[in-house]
């Protein structure tokens, strides 16, 4: 085989225009060939006799740095497309209550939000394996981004539908959104579990700022534009614009070197027999095998990072890819490997996903349905909007001490999750008895309201961030996906049990005033 390989390689090598100066190195296993060209320059640094350069060597260059902390920011604002639509949706109380007077509309959409995104995070987590990451991601956008247009051009603008089939019609763009929203969130997870640690918090701490985001617009607009109408539509565009501007920033990201390094690990490793590299020094004529050993196959990165193309800006080497790699066929796998998988996930991450389910499974009993319906005489609407606004912009602080480097163990976190429970009582004494609830002043709902959002930011984000460490990085996108179905959990129960406390509420509008006019902001209380 050497002396074949030697006499074909001196006759291409006579016949070739190429530099004297040039080294070619080939190297082969299972009908794959490599071709290395290496410039002057380098050949001068490396002797006369050359050293060849190999394609590993690209896997040495030092991580790309996140320079300006662009890639933490872009992954913030991906938080902030997750719930940006549905608290686009729930945000504008006061427009729901006005033209579905005596309706439970805002239970509707919590609830409808809550089923749609539970059965999508389950069909997400069965084909984690299956569809790519980012295909998931996009799609997720897209359905997110058009029934918010929708929405606020044929509903709201143009108003081209009856009462009840606006309100139908509400309900399904939540839904919508709901599944593409789940979809690209609980994909998201995945995709930060293979970051470093603290892009995780990144967009847990942007799911927060949609809500900051969307409270503010919504008082902005209110304000601004007297007209109920008119303030609805903007902010509807508004909430579709950074929709928009979220998804083309995810596009630019996943293409940079920091996100491409970090996605492009190996994942799985096993030899495949021997490997031979061919050596010819075109200059001085001189032809060498080198047997290598076994050669890792599978090793290279997922079909979602163009780490296939390996370029080096040094010595202006650069690798060809040639010949096509043998293609393998994908099958879906088993029921029960599937479950396995998660089984082992599970029995690791069990108290990280028990608290974030308890987390959760609180704030909705109470948030957005019982806060929405919370009513004063002279604040009006304004009431329910301000405690929003107050629990959102607490959640945000709460998932920024999150970041704080605190070492909790497992039933520590959930035993502090589960002590959240007394906000329920608390939160239905502002309603109860109705017309003349036992806290009826304003600042008691708003005071539970932030301490309540600043304890579900904490607790919320800190179980999602420690279970990614706690599993091996091939199986961090499955954490995340396992720890976005107990998310999920939670979120559906407390939606269920948030309408026991709907009947609570039945005559605190009756009590004050008539739901007419939009209401403006008064002078004092």
């Amino acid at each position: 085989m050497g002396s074949v390989g030697s006499q074909r390689l001196r006759e291409a090598g006579a016949a070739s225009p190429w530099d004297r100066s040039m080294v070619m190195s080939f190297s082969f296993d299972g009908g794959q060939l490599e071709e290395v060209a290496v410039g002057t320059a380098r050949g001068q640094a490396d002797g006369p006799g050359g050293t060849p350069v190999s394609p590993d060597s690209a896997a040495e260059e030092p991580v790309p740095d996140d320079r300006y902390h662009a890639i933490y920011f872009a992954m913030l604002l991906a938080g902030v497309g997750f719930l940006l639509p549905y608290n686009s949706f729930i945000t504008d109380v006061d427009f729901l209550h006005h033209k579905y007077p005596g309706t439970s509309i805002v239970f509707d959409m919590s609830l409808t939000y809550i089923l749609v995104a539970l059965v999508a995070v389950l069909l997400n987590n069965a084909l984690v394996e299956r569809l790519s990451l980012h295909t998931r991601i996009t799609a997720g956008y897209l359905l997110a981004l058009g029934p918010l247009l929708f929405v606020s051009i044929c509903d709201v603008w143009l108003q081209l539908f009856s009462r009840d089939q606006a309100y139908a019609i509400n309900l399904a763009a939540v839904g919508t959104v709901a599944f593409g929203c789940t979809v690209q969130q609980s994909s998201f997870y995945g995709y930060t579990g293979m970051l470093p640690k603290r892009y995780t918090q990144g967009v847990m701490t942007g799911e927060s700022t949609a809500g900051v985001m969307v409270s503010l617009s919504r008082i902005l607009t209110k304000l601004l534009l007297p007209d109920e109408r008119a303030s609805t539509l903007i902010f509807f565009l508004l909430s579709a614009g950074l929709e928009l501007l979220c998804c083309l920033l995810h596009l630019l990201v996943r293409r940079s070197r920091f996100v491409r390094r970090h996605t492009a690990r190996p994942r799985d490793c096993r030899p495949v027999g021997s490997r031979y590299r061919v050596h010819h020094d075109v200059a001085a004529g001189d032809v060498r095998f080198e047997h290598q050993g076994p050669a890792p196959a599978n090793c290279g990165s997922p079909k979602d990072s163009p780490a296939h193309e390996v370029t080096s800006g040094r010595g202006g080497a650069y690798t060809r890819f040639d010949v096509p790699q043998r293609r393998v066929k994908r099958s879906w796998p088993s029921f029960r490997a599937l479950l396995l998988h998660r089984y082992v996930v599970a029995r690791v991450i069990w108290a990280d996903m028990l608290s974030i389910a308890v987390t959760y499974f609180i704030t909705l009993c109470l948030f957005p349905g019982l806060e929405s319906e919370i009513r004063h005489c002279i604040l009006g609407e304004w009431l329910p909007i301000l405690i929003m606004a107050v629990f959102n912009l607490s959640d945000f602080v709460g998932k920024i001490l999150a970041a704080l480097p605190v070492d909790w163990r497992g039933p520590h976190l959930l035993a502090c999750a589960c002590l959240r429970l007394v906000f329920i009582p608390l939160f239905i004494l502002c309603v109860y008895p109705s017309g003349a609830p036992a806290l009826r002043h304003p600042a008691w709902p708003c005071v539970f309201s932030l301490l309540m959002g600043i304890s579900n930011g904490y607790f919320g984000s800190v179980p999602m961030i420690l279970a990614a460490g706690k599993v091996s990085p091939k199986q961090r996108e499955l954490a995340g996906n396992t720890m976005t179905v107990s998310y999920m959990t939670g979120l559906t129960l407390g939606s269920a049990v948030a309408y026991g406390t709907y009947s609570l509420t039945q005559g605190a509008r009756r009590s004050c005033f008539p739901a007419t006019a939009n209401a403006s902001l008064p002078a004092g209380p």
